[in-house]
């Protein structure tokens, strides 16, 4: 019986498993200069360029820009995640991808954003010599209003609700091909190729009690932090995506939990305490075997101390990377604390637009090269925009709050060409890419 979740994968499209080397983009082919010149990746693109091809096709490439120049004619039975220690997580380059915005959009139906995820990975630089980068996807579990449909631009379908204890999103797996390859091997796929590309992988997960469903019994119920039921199930549904290749979560909100600074909280519903909080990130690790998970909290504070003893590795938004300098002293400050240290954000996921391309690069630069020694690097944190860059009338958070599909003849292509720009997004993904080409030695 087939276990290699990739062969899974190509013959659920009726693909052989036999791989061939995939020359269609060799003039875009990056790589990083100096000491690690076998690190590839493809750039100066726009989305569309990947996203086009057949599955077949994406795998080939990827076989085709290996690390370590080998070719592999047959996908490895077993892949490991890119080794940086434990505490990787505290140095690492999150890289948050909308997988729910690549999706398919076939009429007002949504699916298949893992495969299209899968079909991007080629065009994200992999992990550093001293540092790893992390793809975190923005949604796997079902959104609670509306899961597997888009809808218009100004109609609400948020990622930011959601259901557990019940079949992952119908926006995200590919249900047509359930019969020869699981969902969990799906994401199973998904994990292993990011690994043979040099990533780590992670999810986005809610805390915010009013804004989960628990699914128990065909039936929903809301969430609450004093169930014990649901506390075990939301600690054993995260433990499940860690046992299947998974080993970063961000969280949403963690900033407040245990009831603090919630003057400026904007979520819904209760948080856990503190202790809870403590509860759940060591159950995740104990119960996954893995003690190389790494939690990341979003939103942060100078109380650093508060956040490393809850168990988090990473916070995100304490410094914007605007400035070089500022970046490059904080590091040399926190260059002592190898467990926790809060990060340089590029873009958050209630980026409203405003940051220019030029602004952009800035803070891609001063999170890249922000330290005296590269082993004291400060961890940062990215959306889709900041490699990929989106039409002028849309924004991170949008694509979040909203489903919009942007197609103009009804294919599902034309709504990734429309999704994101054009010509100055592909100029703009080279820039990235020169960035990343001088970083990635280090």
């Amino acid at each position: 019986m087939e276990t290699n979740s990739v062969n899974l994968l190509l013959k659920a499209f009726n693909f052989s498993t036999k791989l061939e080397k995939n020359h269609d983009f060799d003039n875009k082919i990056y790589h990083s200069l100096g000491c690690a010149l076998t690190k590839k990746w493809i750039g100066n693109i726009v989305p569309l360029e990947l996203l086009e091809k057949n599955i077949k096709e994406i795998i080939d490439l990827i076989a085709t820009i290996s690390e370590d120049c080998n070719f592999y004619s047959q996908f490895p039975n077993f892949i490991s995640t890119p080794d940086y220690g434990d505490n990787w997580g505290r140095f690492a380059n999150y890289f948050e991808l909308n997988n729910r915005a690549i999706a398919k959009m076939c009429s007002n139906k949504t699916c298949c954003g893992l495969i299209n995820s899968i079909k991007i990975l080629p065009a994200i630089p992999p992990s550093a010599k001293s540092w790893a980068n992390c793809v975190i996807l923005s949604q796997i579990f079902q959104n609670m209003f509306g899961d597997g449909y888009n809808k218009a631009p100004d109609v609400e379908n948020s990622l930011y609700a959601l259901k557990i204890n019940c079949p992952y999103s119908e926006n995200i797996i590919d249900y047509n091909i359930a019969s020869l390859i699981s969902p969990e091997n799906q994401l199973r796929a998904f994990c292993d190729l990011a690994h043979f590309r040099g990533l780590k992988v992670g999810f986005r997960m809610m805390i915010s009690a009013d804004q989960i469903k628990v699914v128990k019994d065909n039936e929903e119920q809301n969430f609450s932090w004093e169930n014990n039921e649901h506390l075990e199930i939301f600690i054993n549904e995260c433990t499940k995506l860690m046992n299947l290749g998974f080993e970063a979560m961000f969280v949403d909100s963690a900033k407040h939990i245990g009831g603090y600074e919630m003057e400026n909280y904007t979520g819904v519903g209760a948080l856990p305490s503190y202790s809870q909080a403590q509860y759940i990130f060591h159950e995740i690790r104990k119960r996954s075997g893995k003690t190389n998970i790494s939690f990341i909290g979003e939103k942060t504070t100078d109380d650093f101390e508060r956040y490393e003893k809850m168990g988090l590795n990473a916070g995100t938004d304490f410094i914007t990377g605007d400035n070089f300098y500022n970046v490059r002293e904080l590091s040399e400050r926190l260059k002592y604390n190898r467990t926790y240290a809060p990060g340089v954000e590029i873009e958050n996921d209630n980026y409203g637009g405003g940051i220019s391309f030029e602004q952009r690069l800035n803070r891609i630069s001063s999170a890249l090269f922000g330290y005296y020694l590269a082993s004291d690097k400060l961890p940062s944190f990215m959306q889709t925009n900041d490699l990929f860059p989106l039409r002028y009338d849309t924004n991170t958070h949008h694509i979040m709050m909203a489903n919009p599909n942007y197609s103009t003849d009804g294919s599902d292509l034309s709504h990734i060409e429309n999704l994101f720009s054009k010509q100055d997004g592909a100029h703009y993904n080279h820039k990235v890419g020169e960035l990343f080409a001088h970083a990635l030695c280090r």
